[in-house]
């Protein structure tokens, strides 16, 4: 049975010391991605590293890569901008020395870790994949950043990836993306050298906006896994491009501060065209909305005019309506008051006792002179109240509805009425009239 192991263990040790080769000449520290490029190319070394080399130059593959290489292309037709700074090969005779002699070493050590990392796997899923406080993370990322390199950086976002990518995509901003990897040999050279420098700060501070974490964090690790960086220190420039946040340029590995803004400036340069067309196009949204919400308004102060010019013409109406309604109420009452009056006119004249004749020695000759200047003549008896008076005058159509009957001389107003302190009104005797009488009628209507 050991026999056939012998050609397994020996075809695994060639493949790890091809890894660890490829991962030397390309710069690149993700053994899977060393491992995933290898297989393309069959193990070929050669064939691999040039194809490395010549997407680093934003040269096509001549081995036909896959093109579903994630974040690598940002659409059909547009690569994304990649840079890395691959480290430094050996050189002359103690170079390759030393890296022969290191080769068993660092063979031993990755193998061992990618075991390790295998079984630690199975035994317990990695706690990173669990993203509970992702605003937290940052900030604490923040403040242990800034415990080991000062003040002096560039201002963090203080706030998660997708509040940055809001922020970004609301204000058609410039998103830098740092991936911190606190196990990496060049992370502390880069924080020191190039991140901390007051030429990056500036231009990161008025640039754009700067997020960052670590991918020891719950957030920084959800981060690597959506933009799968290759080796550290990782930078993301990411961007609103055809209406979607898109990766449009990678920086990998140690790269100076010069070179580091002079590849940003390119990336921002070469996309310039498309966040001016972005801010283009959403200035006409804007232009377009406040066009359609001025004419809304506009519509709806019409719609209002014409809401008050109807309740105005429905209050006239009403007003209308209730004043000729009063004016029949009016009239109605009126017709009333008159059909009233004109039946009590006809009872009075049918109460009346009748006229006694001319040689009745008690008979007392009365001329009454109407408002309307006509004259009225009968004959009342001397022992009749004056009350008979009154009703034989408020009888006739003549007279108006009020009046009271006053003698001319002496005038005075004979009281041909009941009152509270004379119920019972006196006869013409009592009241003083001779046989023969003129009296005058008074219209008290308007009184």
């Amino acid at each position: 049975m050991a026999a056939p192991e012998e050609p397994e263990l020996s075809q695994a040790a060639t493949q790890t010391n091809g890894l660890l080769c490829f991962s030397d000449l390309t710069g690149l520290e993700s053994m899977d991605q060393c491992r995933r490029t290898l297989e393309q190319h069959n193990w070929n070394i050669e064939a691999a590293v040039q194809d490395r080399l010549n997407e680093q130059e934003g040269v096509p593959s001549v081995f036909n890569p896959p093109p579903s290489r994630p974040l690598q292309v940002n659409t059909a037709d547009h690569r994304v901008y990649s840079y890395i700074v691959s480290r430094p090969q050996p050189r002359g005779l103690l170079g390759w020395s030393y890296y022969l002699i290191m080769l068993p070493f660092r063979f031993t050590y990755y193998t061992l870790l990618d075991i390790f990392r295998f079984a630690l796997r199975l035994i317990r899923p990695d706690p990173r994949g669990r993203v509970t406080d992702p605003v937290g993370d940052v900030v604490s990322f923040i403040h242990s950043f800034e415990e080991k390199y000062g003040q002096a950086h560039p201002v963090f976002y203080q706030g998660t990836y997708s509040q940055a990518l809001n922020d970004a995509k609301r204000e058609l901003r410039y998103l830098l993306v740092y991936l911190h990897g606190n196990d990496h040999q060049d992370t502390d050279e880069f924080c020191r050298s190039t991140l901390c420098t007051e030429e990056v700060i500036t231009f990161l501070n008025t640039r754009m906006l700067f997020w960052a974490c670590s991918t020891g964090k719950p957030e920084g690790y959800r981060v690597s896994q959506a933009l799968r960086e290759n080796t550290y220190p990782f930078l993301a420039m990411i961007m609103l491009k055809d209406r979607k946040m898109t990766v449009v340029g990678r920086l990998e590995g140690l790269i100076q501060p010069e070179d580091l803004i002079n590849q940003l400036t390119f990336i921002m340069d070469a996309n310039q065209t498309y966040l001016m067309s972005e801010r283009l196009e959403r200035e006409e949204r804007n232009q377009t909305q406040v066009l359609r919400q001025q004419q809304d308004e506009a519509y709806l102060a019409s719609l209002r005019a014409d809401q008050e010019k109807d309740r105005k013409k429905r209050e006239e109406q009403e007003q209308r309506r209730q004043e000729e309604e009063k004016v029949r109420q009016s009239a109605l009452a009126e017709e009333r008051r008159r059909r009233t009056l004109e039946e009590e006119k006809e009872r009075k004249s049918e109460c009346l006792p009748p006229e006694p004749p001319a040689d009745d020695p008690e008979s007392v000759k009365i001329v009454f002179k109407l408002p309307n200047d006509t004259r009225v003549e009968r004959r009342f008896l001397f022992g009749q109240s004056l009350t008979v008076i009154y009703d034989f005058l408020f009888s006739l159509k003549e007279t108006p509805e009020k009046f009271q009957i006053v003698t001319n001389f002496p005038r005075r107003v004979l009281p041909c009425l009941p009152t509270e302190e004379q119920p019972n009104p006196p006869t013409l005797k009592e009241a003083g009239l001779s046989r023969s009488e003129v009296l005058f009628v008074q219209d008290l209507t308007d009184d």
